[in-house]
């Protein structure tokens, strides 16, 4: 029997999702960065059905966008916003911002998604692994969280994916975000497990002959939900903000495929000039960073005062 279970035969509400999902709905910080975040999503998704309607994909030149005799600036204002270019194009070339804002958030979306689950697997397999057997299991794990959290990830992020060939970047970023980052999940997941290990319901669960496997996965397990939700909910933002930065670096994501780090490196020449450039992609990138942060630590709140009643 869980504790979960125990708190509900002691007559103590249980957190539930429902009661998580009103908390949510009651905050307006919440409601705010769900909104943007569902707007990122759909964007990432329709990113095809943006460039067909608007009729410009996100690597198609526009020459009559841009005005060669100012060194190729936007002719308009505010960057070339207008009716067929909704926020602006890119100087020199007359790309769409729009749509390279769409597809670079599907990018940074799935790499950051595809990391956080990566990062979650190998956290909790070898986080519970650790505090379940403990013994010389728990002093190999251990060591090799040691000796990865002691190295300066992004130094050793720029290093690695620097010397790598150029490949599939996507893949190879995800993998690397992977290497540094499952460590603080386990060392998490170890510390709760070998607490939830000596509990009375495990114990009682061993006596009655329960296999591993029922322990681990029936009585551990769930004890660990809540910790696990806001952990992965908070680890994405992270990512997010780490494959911008090496593409910013040049080591991330690389052209022609468009990354919000990308266009806001290459924005750097021209702030002065064309705020706009810079102003945009860096207002979704703090802004999805931030929702994802607020969301993150507004379920971790509805989750300690369901704990706690």
């Amino acid at each position: 029997m869980t504790v979960a279970a125990h708190t509900e035969v002691a007559g103590v509400p249980v957190t539930s999702g429902r009661r998580i999902a009103g908390v949510l709905l009651r905050d307006k910080g919440a409601v705010v960065s769900a909104a943007f975040l569902v707007l990122i999503v759909l964007m990432a998704i329709c990113a095809p059905l943006i460039s067909a309607i608007t009729g410009h994909g996100p690597n198609d030149f526009d020459s009559a966008a841009i005005d060669t005799d100012l060194g190729g600036l936007p002719r308009g204002s505010l960057g070339g916003i207008s009716a067929e270019h909704l926020l602006g194009v890119e100087p020199q070339n007359g790309r769409d911002i729009l749509a390279r804002i769409a597809y670079g958030a599907r990018v940074s979306l799935l790499i950051a998604t595809a990391a956080t689950a990566l990062t979650t697997l190998l956290g909790v397999v070898l986080g519970m692994l650790a505090g379940f057997y403990q013994g010389w299991v728990d002093q190999v794990i251990c060591r090799v969280m040691d000796f990865l959290m002691a190295f300066p990830a992004l130094i050793f992020m720029i290093a690695i994916l620097s010397s790598l060939p150029q490949g599939n970047k996507s893949v190879l970023l995800v993998v690397v975000i992977t290497g540094f980052g499952w460590p603080y999940l386990a060392r998490v997941v170890r510390g709760q497990t070998m607490t939830l290990v000596n509990r009375e319901f495990v114990e009682a669960a061993r006596a009655s002959g329960a296999s591993t496997g029922t322990l681990v996965f029936k009585e551990i397990l769930p004890n660990l939900r809540s910790s696990l939700i806001v952990m992965t909910t908070l680890a994405v933002p992270g990512y997010v903000g780490t494959e911008a930065g090496l593409s910013f670096l040049g080591v991330g994501v690389a052209p022609p495929t468009p990354s919000w780090g990308q266009m806001i490196a290459s924005s750097v020449s021209w702030y002065a000039v064309d705020p706009m450039y810079f102003v945009i992609p860096g207002a979704f990138l703090l802004c999805l960073v931030l929702s994802l942060t607020v969301l993150g630590d507004r379920l971790r709140a509805a989750i300690d005062a369901g704990d706690a009643s």
